[in-house]
């Protein structure tokens, strides 16, 4: 091969790599202009995990918080076990938490809430 078909090659595919990381960039950015739909994904995609283990309640979408530091939440029942990074679904009409750790893809707790006690429904939010 000669050397100027070396280097028509060599351009060919760095113009083809390039091509591909601005496609990469271009998602980011218009992920990022939209963080709405980044949450209704992470949800979207918790509840369908979540379902494959349990039946979940039907035509309500969870509010889903982070477990961000679980010594806080020591005292409270629900999240003796939890840990770092679990995800806890709130089912507000079914009054049902559910506990997830997506790290193995367990469910560690499931408890009815009552969501009528502001106190405590307070207490949980904060701790969350």
């Amino acid at each position: 091969m000669s050397h100027s078909k070396k280097i028509i090659l060599g351009l060919g595919l760095l113009v083809i790599v390039c091509f591909f990381v601005i496609a990469q960039l271009y998602k980011t950015v218009a992920v990022l202009q939209n963080p709405k739909k980044v949450s209704q994904d992470e949800v979207a995609t918790l509840v369908f995990q979540v379902g494959k283990l349990m039946v979940l309640p039907a035509n309500e979408q969870p509010t889903v918080a982070t477990v961000s530091d679980p010594s806080k939440l020591k005292d409270q029942p629900f999240f003796a076990h939890a840990e770092a990074g679990d995800k806890v679904l709130i089912y507000q009409t079914s009054q049902k938490a559910i506990l997830y750790r997506p790290s193995v893809n367990k469910i560690i707790e499931v408890s009815p809430i009552n969501l009528n006690n502001t106190t405590s429904t307070q207490a949980t939010k904060t701790s969350i």
